[in-house]
């Protein structure tokens, strides 16, 4: 049975290789598209098609297993109708939607898709999630890689270097460190700051047994001025990729909504994952699924803030807390089970981490110091004091602590480390 186990494994291995040679080229199409809508509605619009040098990716997984992510995108070969590509992922415009402002009134915002660059027509199906996390289509378009209107030209073009390199970018996890209101006189500390980033990450597990899989690259992208905006205290810098605190109102969120200024400087290295380190000594950040994520560099929890929003960017983990200041209303509904793996309303725990729970335990778990180290279903997650449950009682996703990923959260970065490289 082992035999015919390793030999069924090898020839999927071997068949998805064969896929990639036989529909891509080794590297990137790139879509840019407008996600324009208010709290209900949104329509989608491409804006152009971009060809890049590297494609980061796996050729071996090119179909992703995850049930993640607001929205998924799907690739069919025109002439056999085969699906050959699909990816999940979330975006600024999502988080939007929950916010106040989206009651009554309709924005636009600059999305991304990348994938590798197909040899034939292909068909790019878009996928938005209802209110019980249904995917519905609600935009498709033709795609012909000998269009001429495909862009080969690059707006930035910055030198990148290895921070962490263990090799071939298809077989490993490749994550691109931004550099965000670094001057060019200030390079050099950019550099110092990816070597000291690097390190967080491999400090807490598991991240830390798979340093192997993970290739890590930095880009030599100047700002004109230092640091960040901060609108609230009229603080306003010339940055590379645009990034402002008070992201929706909220004075510790961090982000950029300048998406193709971030793609273009992302694209001088191959990436999976993209990370913006802003220069400031402020406590901020953020991070959304395979959109991008953002930490400052001068901070005292920063190596905490660094760690826990790659929890959210790369394996779509939840945060757990319950008693900070958020800008959304209901992101989780009680009566639908969250896509995220670490937090349940119970609506289908065994979609979740039931079977890592102790027979001994109840189920909902009391915050207890009977139950203190144990895996249960402790009320309180997702910015709810009542109706949602997390794994443990406490988790670098729920509070400020350092390498304390608890063993559901460890799981799901697991899985997704061994879906980019195996």
């Amino acid at each position: 049975m082992k035999t015919l186990v390793l030999i069924l494994f090898i020839s999927s291995v071997v068949y998805s290789q064969i896929l990639f040679d036989e529909f891509y080229i080794n590297k990137t199409l790139r879509i840019d598209y407008y996600h324009t809508g208010d709290k209900i509605n949104d329509t989608y619009s491409i804006d152009e098609l971009l060809e890049e040098p590297y494609w980061g990716g796996s050729k071996s997984n090119l179909i992703e297993p995850f049930n993640y992510g607001k929205y998924k995108v799907m690739v069919y070969d025109d002439r056999s109708n085969a699906l050959i590509f699909s990816k999940s992922y979330s975006t600024l415009f999502s988080e939007w939607q929950t916010t106040d402002e989206a009651v009554n009134t309709v924005k636009s915002f600059s999305e991304t898709i990348t994938m590798p660059y197909p040899k034939n027509k292909v068909r790019v199906e878009f996928y938005s999630r209802d209110r019980k996390n249904e995917l519905i289509k609600k935009f498709q378009c033709a795609i012909d890689p000998e269009n001429y209107f495909i862009k080969p030209e690059r707006r930035y073009e910055f030198n990148n270097f290895k921070v962490h390199y263990s090799g071939e970018p298809s077989e490993k996890v490749d994550v691109v460190i931004i550099p965000e209101g670094y001057t060019s006189e200030q390079m050099e500390q950019f550099k110092t700051d990816c070597d000291k980033f690097s390190g967080y990450l491999f400090n807490a597990s598991p991240f830390k047994e798979n340093k192997d899989k993970f290739n890590i690259w930095g880009i030599e992208a100047a700002s004109l001025e230092s640091g960040t905006d901060i609108p609230a205290d009229d603080i306003w810098k010339k940055t590379i990729v645009n990034s402002n605190f008070y992201t929706f109102d909220l004075e510790r969120y961090l982000m950029t909504s300048d998406n193709k200024a971030l793609r273009d400087v992302a694209a001088n290295a191959p990436y999976d994952q993209i990370y913006i380190l802003v220069n400031s000594d402020k406590y901020g950040g953020g991070s959304i699924y395979n959109h991008y994520s953002a930490c400052v560099n001068n901070n005292l929890h920063e190596e905490y803030v660094f760690v826990h929003e790659f929890g959210h960017g790369f394996a779509f983990l939840a945060d757990e807390y319950y008693t900070s200041d958020v800008a959304y209303n209901e992101f989780y509904p009680l009566d639908a089970e969250p896509l995220e793996m670490n937090i349940t309303t119970l609506v289908n725990f065994e979609s979740k981490w039931k079977e890592m729970v102790d027979s001994y335990i109840p189920i909902p778990t009391p915050s207890t110091k009977e139950y203190l180290n144990v895996v249960g279903a402790f009320e309180g997650g997702g910015y709810a004091a009542k109706g949602i449950y997390r794994p443990n009682q406490d988790c670098t996703m729920k509070s400020i602590s350092i390498n304390n990923f608890c063993p559901v959260c460890k799981k799901t970065i697991q899985d997704m480390i061994d879906f980019y490289t195996k």
